[in-house]
């Protein structure tokens, strides 16, 4: 099922987006995290809030965890049956999304940093309630990656000043 938006231009039509495939994915994201916190709920065993770490480490992590998804070389396959990859004209490569329907809206889904950000981010919270140590363990890696991509950046930037 695809919707078809009105055209800002008289006599053009706007490109079909695949509504249904979209809703598709809210409803697996909603149904699959909205059901953990229910059965967390009814176990009594949410808590009224995440400690202000948890919720740094969840943050930091899941930009890192994106990151890695969205855009790193090694991650490409998980991308491609979803993406068209062409070559810009500085030399890097682009992708973007395939076709319609579900591959589309994958693809566009797994080329968004926030939006990647957003599932892995509730992945990560999901598990701090599940299994708080091992969520933490494993965060803590991205996280950590996380702050050794921000202090190379600043190392570069030192030694171009120097």
């Amino acid at each position: 099922m695809t919707g078809v938006a009105s055209s800002p231009v008289p006599g053009t039509q706007a490109p079909s987006r695949p509504l249904g495939s979209y809703s598709a994915l809210m409803v697996a994201f909603l149904g699959g995290f909205g059901s953990l916190l229910a059965a967390t709920a009814a176990k009594r065993s949410l808590p009224e809030r995440l400690p202000l770490y948890d919720l740094a480490l969840a943050g930091i992590a899941g930009h890192k965890l994106s990151r890695l998804i969205v855009k790193d070389e090694v991650t490409a396959p998980l991308r491609a049956p979803f993406v068209l990859v062409s070559e810009g004209d500085d030399g890097e490569l682009n992708e973007q999304p395939r076709e319609e329907g579900v591959r589309r809206a994958i693809g566009e889904l797994v080329t968004c940093p926030s939006c990647v950000g957003q599932w892995a981010c509730a992945t990560f919270v999901a598990g701090l309630l599940i299994a708080p140590r091992v969520t933490r363990a494993t965060a803590s890696v991205f996280a950590a990656d996380a702050i050794s991509d921000f202090l190379h950046v600043a190392y570069r930037a030192g030694k171009e000043r120097a």
